[in-house]
């Protein structure tokens, strides 16, 4: 049974671990967002968010951001591969509407799924 659950386990929370997936990562990347990843030992995905202040200036705009992220993340993590991604906001993502940013998380999940099955 799938459970659509984004238990504290599901999450990158050390720097540490930020480190770790910064240091050799899979990018899939537009201009206003890019998604990082590194395979882990572990047996399910984990997210990490990185949304600068320099980008978006009010907190209620990064949390947004931040907001669709996860939501993404937890409705869709059953299908992902068993990696660390980091997720980083860039220039521009505060002027994408909901919707847009949805279909554009889509399609950079599903090249690091297509990533991922490569030997």
């Amino acid at each position: 049974m799938i459970t659509h659950k984004f238990p504290r386990e599901s999450r990158l929370l050390a720097p540490e671990q930020f480190k770790f997936v910064f240091q050799q990562p899979v990018r899939a990347s537009r201009p206003e967002i890019t998604i990082l990843a590194r395979a882990n030992q572990l047996d399910s995905p984990r997210l990490g968010l990185t949304v600068a202040k320099k980008y978006l200036k009010r907190a209620h705009e990064r949390n947004r951001i931040k907001r669709l992220c996860r939501e993404y993340f937890r409705l869709n993590q059953h299908q992902l591969p068993a990696m660390d991604f980091v997720i980083v906001a860039r220039k521009g993502i505060g002027e994408l509407d909901n919707r847009t940013l949805s279909e554009i998380l889509d399609k950079l999940w599903q090249r690091h799924r297509r990533l991922a099955q490569k030997p």
